[in-house]
């Protein structure tokens, strides 16, 4: 009894619709997990590389050589320093310009940084609608296999004439697999969907302060360059 329902019989045995559904389903969850991973080692990398530039930045490194290893490095450097390089591309372009207005040079500065920051955290979100879509959708289509195969189940056993447990028993275990199978690829990318997001809003707050604390170093350059008359 125990050999006749184990997981190998009962997947094998199962009818063509629910199979497919126990397919599609082990698909998805080894899609989920390669996207788990892969955005974990992302957001670890993108961590280190905001940590090495913000460290360079307070270590009291000049503005403009900060800004010239940023564009030799752009390739290879992380959202915090090319939001930076952003910012100081703008203003620089502005104040080549002649514009002494600190208003005009703060809000150039600024719309150019908030830009980079869209285009980065929409690349750093990739892949996280995934996981969400996973975490909601896998349990119906498991559910789905589930009905199906216990409607199959059922129909098979209208043409017998007495219907014991041990005949309604297989059937019912074959269904039940697909919901199974459902569940386990759901509950991972709910777990991991809710901890990269919060890993994510960490980062996107870290960045938001970066922005906001060099707007205000910016401005305190252009007014001592405005004071001083150059």
């Amino acid at each position: 009894m125990n050999q006749d329902l184990s997981i190998l019989h009962l997947v094998l045995n199962a009818s063509l619709v629910v199979q497919l559904v126990m397919l599609l389903l082990v698909l998805i969850s080894v899609s989920s997990w390669a996207a788990i991973f892969r955005k974990l080692f992302a957001l670890h990398r993108v961590k280190s590389l905001n940590d090495l530039f913000e460290r360079e930045f307070w270590s009291g490194t000049s503005l403009n050589d900060l800004y010239s290893a940023a564009a030799k490095n752009a390739r290879n450097s992380g959202p915090m320093e090319r939001i930076f390089a952003s910012g100081m591309r703008e203003y620089q372009k502005l104040r080549e310009k002649r514009i002494a207005d600190t208003n005009t040079l703060m809000d150039g500065a600024r719309r150019a940084m908030r830009a980079s920051f869209q285009r980065e955290m929409d690349v750093i979100e990739t892949h996280l609608s995934f996981l969400a879509s996973v975490g909601s959708v896998s349990p119906y289509v498991g559910l789905f296999g589930t009905v199906w195969g216990i409607m199959h189940s059922f129909t098979g056993l209208a043409s017998l004439q007495q219907v014991t447990l041990a005949t309604v028993a297989p059937g019912i275990a074959e269904a039940l697999v697909s919901t199974a199978i459902g569940l386990f690829a759901a509950i991972p990318a709910v777990v991991a969907y809710n901890r990269l997001a919060r890993d994510i809003d960490r980062i996107a707050i870290k960045l938001e302060t970066f922005i906001e604390e060099f707007s205000n170093i910016l401005q305190r350059n252009v007014g001592a360059q405005t004071a001083s008359g150059h």
